[in-house]
């Protein structure tokens, strides 16, 4: 069985070092990833909805390679998690506490 080559081993410390906790850190990371992949997912329906046609025709289906080679595209592209992880180590995510005490 082949390993998949977009499998990375992540450094925990360095995660954790962001926030000083790594929970915090793969919580911030899980909500920037669910935002990526919203976009994603968003961006890649109005583009295939360009192909849409209210007739339901099987040939339709397999002539349309624009359709195809644009969900192949989104297909290889990287993973929301690999890009969040990414974003968060290198310092492009805001994140913030919010105040919870009450004076």
């Amino acid at each position: 069985m082949a390993t998949n080559p977009s499998i990375i081993t992540r450094d925990t410390d360095k995660i954790a070092a962001v926030t000083g906790n790594l929970y915090e850190s793969v919580s911030v990371i899980s909500k920037r990833a669910r935002q990526i992949s919203s976009k994603m997912k968003e961006e890649l329906n109005n583009k295939l909805a360009e192909f849409a046609s209210g007739v339901d025709n099987l040939e339709e289906v397999f002539e349309n390679r624009e359709q195809i080679e644009i969900s192949k595209f989104y297909e290889r592209m990287p993973k929301a998690g690999s890009i969040a992880i990414d974003e968060f180590i290198e310092g492009k995510t805001y994140h913030s506490y919010r105040d919870t005490t009450e004076e």
